[in-house]
């Protein structure tokens, strides 16, 4: 398969809320960065492209730029979630955040709406994305979220033991502890079961 197509994804997680967030998702529990397939695939399933979109132009530099963008993303996002909230302007960060500015500021891909085979309208772009624009569609977002009060606060970091995820919680009254029910929830109850058998046992 040829290194500038999206593939299938590589056990990607994409249960943040935010392209931005599930960009760091991509550094737990392993790198999954690691060449370039991984990250065309991850383009494609978090949705900045539309699915069968060709990426002629993508190399490893595009792995580089992809994986700098997350360190900038998480600094100032854990910034957001330390007790005085103020963090994120703080002089420590600035080069994050001037970078995350800079990403931002290229213009993002150009969407078209075309006819499908079944002759329903599908998203298509109107060239090939170069990484800048791509950069730009989540380094936009997470400008949004970072100056969005309301998505700030719901922003948490994951309750599963050693888990550094962190997602936008939108479930009712704010109750949600874990990145993924399926995935740190279900651990959280194997080992709840375990920790109550053992008690039972003794």
């Amino acid at each position: 398969m040829a290194p500038g197509t999206a593939t299938a994804p590589h056990e990607q997680r994409f249960d943040a809320g935010r392209p931005c967030l599930d960009l760091l998702a991509t550094a737990h529990p392993v790198e999954r960065l690691h060449s370039l397939p991984p990250l065309c695939a991850w383009i494609t399933a978090s949705g900045l492209v539309p699915q069968g979109t060709l990426l002629p132009s993508a190399d490893l530099s595009w792995v580089t730029a992809f994986r700098e963008l997350r360190g900038c993303v998480r600094q100032l996002v854990h910034a957001c979630l330390a007790p005085d909230h103020g963090a994120p302007a703080a002089p420590a960060l600035s080069p994050a955040l001037a970078r995350l500015n800079d990403l931002a500021r290229a213009a993002t891909p150009a969407p078209r709406a075309v006819r499908g085979e079944d002759g329903t309208l599908v998203r298509r772009l109107d060239a090939a994305p170069e990484c800048a624009a791509l950069l730009a569609v989540v380094a936009r977002d997470a400008v949004e979220l970072l100056t969005d009060p309301v998505a700030r606060a719901a922003l948490r970091q994951c309750a599963g033991d050693n888990c550094p995820l962190v997602y936008v919680d939108t479930s009712r009254g704010r109750r949600r502890r874990w990145c993924s029910s399926e995935v740190c929830g279900n651990r959280e109850r194997v080992a709840r079961h375990r920790r109550r058998t053992a008690v039972t046992r003794g």
